[in-house]
């Protein structure tokens, strides 16, 4: 199996090679939608979900110009037309340019772009198969709205079987951008403003990382009702609630207003084909309940949703074995696997600590002490969890206001105190003293901000809750 990653790397570079000569030969040109070739589908239907609020200026979706589904990378894309455009960061040297195909699937009839995006890592394969499959099985006739899928974003690391760009920096820290920063940050500003910014829906395809897999899930913020309901659409996949670590793809477009989730499956430098066909039933029923498509999906079991999840760890050096496979049901107690130290013969086993279910693991492999091995779900009440995010939700949004304000008045305070002595005791009691006297004030301030909300028409939380930090320790031990 170990001989399966360089064998598709090669068929992979030898495909760019002709990607790049097609570019310089202008091959940028129309052509009808392939026939479909995967027909695994779902049950019910959802209606079409509200967008949230724009937090900054998007791209519209759909321009003004009859026939035209969209305009992307300079180029107008046709109803019922697949086209195969590249997106470069103008980071190469004149003449080496290393372009990066984009997939665009328009159907004939208007409705939502749906942006499928894999290989942000490059060493993370089976979303490239999942989008090509995708891709490549949409018939134009039977589509509504468009479908751009970017099967690998990173093509620097994608060359090299790397997870990084050649600076050594992780391309998912650094999202949405910055034109005038790093390396990193400029690559990330002009793919999200050139192609994420056309989104109206976004799913960013990882695996696990450094030799761990992971459990076909979805990484989704439950605390935005629209990602919620969007997470929703992928029926059986399991979920896994947070709100993303900083820099994030999936953080950024949110933050951007455009619903998005992380879909993990499976391992790094591997084609899983179990993981693809997971990936691409979950895809198809999200375009199903996006009314993109009509066919129904498989009816499948309930969707398993975790709130919380805590990684168990390793005690001592030495080999690991597992005993347990990804996926099974544990409780409290149970044995999950052992660490041998292979010149004393001296062994530990690692017990879960909860009752939960294994959603991702290390393959086995030489450990050392505090090496995470694996990741459990831990189970929780869906109605107490969600009554506990709408009143963090409620106090996040009402404290903004008065937060604001003790800081104003505490500024004010300590520069009129400095102005008149050069004590910092002094200039701190004097902010202490007037951060005191707004909190009498700060009743007000509440009124006038509820006064001000825009009225609600659901039950439902209106804004983001406040998150901890470390919610799911994804960030530790498995970055996305």
């Amino acid at each position: 199996m170990r001989a399966l990653p360089s064998a598709l790397s090669l068929t992979l570079m030898l495909g760019l090679l002709s990607v790049t000569s097609g570019l310089r030969a202008n091959e940028q040109q129309g052509q009808s939608l392939p026939e479909a070739a995967i027909s695994e589908r779902e049950p019910q239907t959802l209606a079409p979900l509200p967008k949230s609020a724009t937090r900054v200026e998007r791209l519209s979706s759909t321009p003004a110009v009859p026939g035209i589904a969209l305009n992307i990378l300079g180029h107008d894309i046709l109803r019922g037309s697949f086209q195969r455009l590249y997106w470069t960061a103008g980071q190469a040297v004149a003449g080496l340019s290393m372009p990066t195909p984009v997939l665009i699937a328009a159907g004939v009839n208007p409705g939502p772009t749906l942006c499928l995006t894999a290989a942000v890592h490059g060493d993370e394969l089976n979303g490239v198969e999942t989008i090509r499959r995708v891709m490549f099985s949409l018939e134009s006739d039977k589509l509504s709205g468009t479908v751009i899928g970017v099967p690998i974003v990173n093509m620097h690391g994608f060359l090299r079987t790397s997870r990084y760009l050649p600076d050594r920096r992780d391309l998912n820290r650094y999202f949405p951008g910055d034109v005038k920063g790093s390396s990193a940050a400029r690559i990330a500003h002009s793919f999200f403003n050139e192609i994420i910014a056309h989104c109206d829906r976004l799913i960013d395809i990882h695996t696990g990382s450094f030799h761990r897999t992971n459990l076909t899930q979805l990484r989704s913020d439950l605390g935005k009702e629209s990602v919620r309901q969007f997470s929703k659409m992928f029926h059986d996949v399991t979920v896994l609630d947070g709100a993303g670590g900083s820099g994030t793809l999936r953080r950024a477009a949110v933050d951007a207003g455009i619903p998005a989730v992380t879909l993990e499956a499976g391992e790094p430098l591997r084609m899983q084909l179990k993981e693809v066909k997971q990936s691409v039933n979950g895809i198809k029923a999200v375009m199903h309940y996006m009314q993109m498509i009509d066919d129904k999906p498989v009816r499948a079991p309930k969707q398993k949703v975790f709130y919380k999840s805590l990684w168990l760890r390793a005690e001592q050096s030495g080999v690991f074995l597992s005993e347990t496979k990804l996926g099974e049901n544990v409780r409290k107690g149970d044995i999950l696997g052992t660490v041998t130290d292979p010149i004393t013969n001296r062994s530990s086993v690692i017990r879960s600590t909860v009752d939960g279910q294994i959603i991702g693991m290390a393959l086995n492999q030489m450990v050392m002490p505090g090496f995470a091995a694996y990741h459990v779900g831990i189970a929780a009440d869906e109605k107490r969890v969600t009554a506990e995010k709408v009143a963090d939700s409620i106090v996040a949004e009402a404290l903004e206001p008065v937060a604001e304000n003790m800081k104003e008045v505490a500024r004010e305070a300590a520069q009129s105190a400095a102005r008149r002595s050069n004590d910092p005791k002094t200039v701190s009691a004097a902010a202490r003293e007037a951060v005191k006297e707004a909190v009498k004030d700060s009743s007000r301030l509440l009124e006038n901000s509820e006064n001000h909300a825009a009225p609600a028409t659901s039950q439902k939380p209106t804004a983001a809750p406040a998150t901890p930090a470390n919610n799911n320790a994804e960030m530790d031990e498995h970055p996305e």
